[in-house]
């Protein structure tokens, strides 16, 4: 998988500051702090997301568009937005933000599953291998469940563990949230070309 061209396009506060312009979303969901702006980096192999030690800086829906060449489907450019949601389990502000951070993701979702302002293509929870068993987490994947949408989860930080530890906390992982995880190390690039290889699948149109 080639990127052609990778762009910050926006931050939308509701589905009504999204684009309508028919591109397929990949929406990255998951705890603050779990490496959603890392990730996005990897994939895009540029530094288009701010990554930051505090938790809950995400306040916003951040969308990112990409412009790739193969897949499957053969050769030819095609393009997807990497949708940065908010952060569940912390917010910055108290009970305010935690509501605000909820407003934000519930008017992405309900967006794209209203048939209205875009695509909704694929959804990657992203959970920290490190801490496989946190009712948050289990919260987040019983809710996107009801969704009905294509979803992937992505177990982030696994080069944090030992080979046993790494056994052991996706196994937990899968028996709590109901599906096998992905392992994925951004810095380290494992993972990326299995998780490309789902998302052009899931994505890329006909």
């Amino acid at each position: 998988m080639k990127v052609i061209e990778a762009r910050f396009v926006t931050s939308a506060a509701d589905a009504g500051g999204i684009p309508a312009d028919g591109v397929p979303h990949v929406a990255l969901v998951g705890r603050s702090n779990v490496g959603k702006s890392t990730l996005i980096n990897a994939l895009a192999r540029a530094g288009l997301a701010r990554t930051s030690a505090a938790p809950g800086k995400t306040r916003l829906a951040n969308l990112y568009r990409l412009t790739l060449d193969g897949g499957p489907g053969g050769p030819g450019a095609w393009s997807l937005c990497l949708a940065d949601l908010p952060g569940y389990g912390y917010a910055r502000g108290g009970q305010a933000s935690v509501a605000e951070l909820a407003r934000v993701s519930d008017g992405y979702f309900g967006g794209a599953l209203a048939g209205g302002t875009h695509r909704l293509a694929i959804v990657l929870h992203l959970v920290d291998a490190r801490h496989p068993d946190l009712p948050a987490d289990a919260d987040a994947a019983a809710w996107l469940g009801t969704l009905g949408v294509e979803r992937v989860l992505v177990a982030t930080k696994v080069d944090k563990l030992s080979r046993s530890e790494r056994a052991s906390h996706l196994g937990t992982l899968e028996r709590k949230l109901g599906m096998a995880a992905l392992p994925i190390s951004a810095p380290r690039g494992e993972g990326l070309d299995d998780l490309w290889r789902l998302i052009a699948k899931l994505s890329r149109q006909p």
